[in-house]
């Protein structure tokens, strides 16, 4: 998997957390160390701001940490300073809470992403982002739909993640806007032809009559094998949140297991895809 700045930084506060919890130090006791608050101390070893190079040397002087472990964190420190003004011109429309998402994404070995009502981003076609962004009145569209096609390349790397995707029934029968057999042919054809092009890239449907005593909130699960702390992804109208507790991420597995094991087989799931084509081609006056 390619290595970004974001995952590099989370996998620089992994290795922080861990020798300061090896020397027996609380993150007060480090924040007293650097003059700092112990908040920032937490945003340090959860990845979310960088720390300094004179910084990290004052840790690792206090953690006592051995010649090996101490070159790697600075090498990771230098290799995640990098890709200033990443977030400039059009990438600028990317809203800061969603910036972690898009930086890691590339860089997962697996990635589980259940969606009750809606089309995620990575599987919308551009009719579909077009109405969408047009419905909610975006001031900058053709920046938004750069964005979003710009997290498409993700299925085009190299080696690219395991990208799982299951999706209620519900979100084929909720266009935005409204119903709209031209959007939703746009967008079914679209999965079809992702399902043949890209071999890493599974969708399975959750039909309504399953037999599951609740589905939850929508929640993406990330998975990293180069040292990135694996994490869920719950995204809410004001933002996102990171979540990486072990107990946490345990009641994610367990409830994405559910879905899965309830949702089509991928070659069911292209049959019925089929069959809702035809339904919105019906629907249509050629």
């Amino acid at each position: 998997m390619p290595s970004t700045v974001t995952s590099r930084r989370r996998q620089l506060g992994n290795e922080i957390r861990r020798a300061r919890q090896a020397a027996s130090m609380t993150q007060q006791e480090v924040a007293e160390l650097l003059g700092c608050s112990q908040g920032k101390i937490n945003k340090i070893e959860s990845g979310t701001v960088a720390v300094k190079n004179a910084e990290l040397q004052k840790m690792l002087e206090a953690f006592n940490s051995g010649k090996a472990e101490s070159e790697l964190m600075m090498e990771l420190a230098r290799s995640s300073s990098g890709q200033r003004g990443q977030w400039a011109g059009y990438r600028s429309a990317v809203p800061q809470w969603f910036r972690t998402f898009t930086d890691l994404e590339p860089a997962a070995t697996e990635i589980l992403s259940w969606h009750g009502e809606r089309i995620p981003g990575p599987l919308q076609s551009e009719h579909f982002m077009l109405t969408q962004f047009s419905e909610d009145r975006a001031t900058d569209v053709t920046a938004l739909v750069r964005n979003r096609l710009d997290r498409k390349q993700v299925f085009d790397l190299p080696r690219p993640p395991y990208y799982r995707f299951v999706l209620s029934e519900a979100a084929f029968h909720r266009m935005p806007g409204g119903p709209n057999p031209s959007v939703a042919l746009d967008q079914v054809e679209h999965l079809l032809d992702l399902q043949t092009r890209y071999p890493k890239a599974y969708v399975h449907i959750l039909p309504f009559d399953v037999r599951l005593p609740y589905v939850p909130n929508d929640f993406t699960i990330m998975r990293f094998s180069d040292g990135t702390k694996d994490f869920v992804f719950v995204e809410h109208v004001a933002g996102g949140l990171y979540l990486d507790d072990e107990d946490d991420f345990n009641l994610f597995n367990d409830a994405w297991d559910r879905l899965r094991g309830a949702a089509l087989e991928r070659h069911d799931t292209v049959n019925y895809l089929q069959e809702l084509a035809k339904k919105y081609k019906s629907q249509i006056d050629f």
